[in-house]
């Protein structure tokens, strides 16, 4: 299947699967998510109408396995995909990413995890009615993972809590910058098994499922946020909420292995913000060329500077596409070192290559291209929030890859 646009992943040898979901992709993007992104902008109001088509068009199941009814796409064909979304609206991949990664973690990457007999058979019974949820009922989970300590950035236990009761868990806790708080089913909350005996420890985090209309869970605070307004990221608080046993999206003890397993899960964050780039450098072409739809055709590609500009925001953009491609099809469970220092690169280059292909993008363009009724202002601003998000801040990475570059595992210096 032969695409007639160019994927914001580059040209590729796609499988037929892979075109026809980046074409759908492509589609509602071009079509409904990117006259409709200024709106959530604007409001910090929540693409309902993106997730409406996301639903009909089949990819709220995307990374569902095909024995439970959803597409069964891998890795890095939601990365692709993610990418395609992000290039038209950041906010819709940003959340959608949340979502998709609900049923990833569930599916495809707990697969790669090593179970024993008891939790493998505890998650085969378990993970269908997740998946029947959205697949059947059109339902959209949400990932809340900040708190606003280190638990986030992986150096502590989740302070949200789950205690053991009969039949379930009632869980305790808060958790901030929560991406869909109001507008999800189902909240994967992560928390830490309170045993009873003050001492947290991180191989102790579950991963539970919250109904959105559970008694004991609110949505609160304000959300005015610099950039990707519309994810509607507010505030969790939970309060003696109980959920039943079978709202566990993996077995007890299992995140924890899977976070060790599966680095790449932490990954899928980078798609969004390699469309946003796409679409910056997208902008200042159609800009310098008088294409952009509904402004007067007035051509200001003439200038050398402003072609200096466009080449250098191109190499910059194929570099981020380089690393991103390679890290998407290197992705799997228990990578090599180099494998993981590559992925580390790669999330990196592309959290602040966005940024600063936006940089270059309104430089480049010029004052007019910074007025609300464009794209580009919004693009910069929501360029700037992926180096901030955790638990793969810009700062972390550089932390981890000069720590694991100099150090081997269980060195010390005396």
């Amino acid at each position: 299947m032969s695409l007639d646009f160019i994927p914001a992943v580059g040209e590729a040898d796609f499988s037929d699967a892979q075109a026809r979901l980046l074409t759908l992709a492509h589609r509602l993007g071009k079509e409904r998510f990117a006259p409709r992104a200024a709106q959530w902008d604007r409001e910090a109001s929540f693409p309902f109408a993106n997730y409406d088509d996301l639903r009909e068009a089949g990819l709220l199941a995307l990374c569902v396995p095909r024995k439970f009814g959803g597409e069964g796409a891998d890795f890095a064909t939601y990365c692709m995909v993610g990418a395609e979304i992000g290039r038209f609206c950041g906010a819709t991949a940003l959340t959608y990413n949340m979502h998709i990664c609900s049923t990833l973690w569930t599916g495809t990457l707990s697969d790669g995890v090593a179970m024993s007999e008891v939790q493998r058979a505890e998650h085969e019974a378990r993970r269908p009615l997740h998946f029947r949820r959205v697949v059947e009922q059109g339902a959209v989970y949400a990932q809340p993972f900040s708190e606003g300590s280190a638990a986030a950035a992986g150096k502590a236990p989740f302070g949200t809590t789950a205690r053991k009761v009969d039949g379930g868990w009632v869980l305790n806790g808060r958790k901030i910058f929560a991406s869909l708080s109001g507008a999800a089913d189902y909240y994967g909350i992560l928390c830490t098994e309170d045993k009873g005996d003050q001492h947290p420890d991180m191989r102790d985090t579950l991963y539970i499922a919250v109904p959105g209309d559970a008694e004991g869970l609110t949505v609160t605070g304000d959300w005015d946020p610099m950039g990707m307004r519309g994810t509607v990221s507010r505030t969790l608080l939970l309060r003696e909420v109980f959920v039943p046993d079978d709202e566990q999206l993996m077995p007890r003890g299992v995140y924890y292995k899977a976070a060790q397993t599966w680095p790449a899960m932490f990954f899928t964050l980078s798609p969004t913000y390699l469309g946003v780039a796409q679409a910056a450098y997208d902008f200042t072409v159609q800009y310098l060329r008088g294409e952009v739809p509904g402004q007067p055709p007035v051509k200001r590609r003439m200038y050398p500077t402003k072609q200096i500009a466009v080449a250098q925001m191109r190499i910059q953009l194929e570099s981020m596409r380089a690393l991103f491609w390679r890290a998407i099809h290197e992705a799997g469970p228990n990578p090599s070192k180099d494998q993981r220092m590559r992925l580390y690169v790669a999330h990196y280059a592309v959290m602040e290559g966005a940024n600063d292909i936006a940089r270059l993008a309104i430089r480049t363009c010029g004052g007019q291209s910074m007025l609300k009724d464009l794209p580009l202002e919004r693009l910069y601003r929501d360029s700037r929030c992926g180096a901030l998000m955790l638990p793969w801040t810009a700062e972390l990475i550089l932390d981890r890859m000069g720590r694991e570059t100099l150090y081997e595992p269980g060195e010390r210096d005396e």
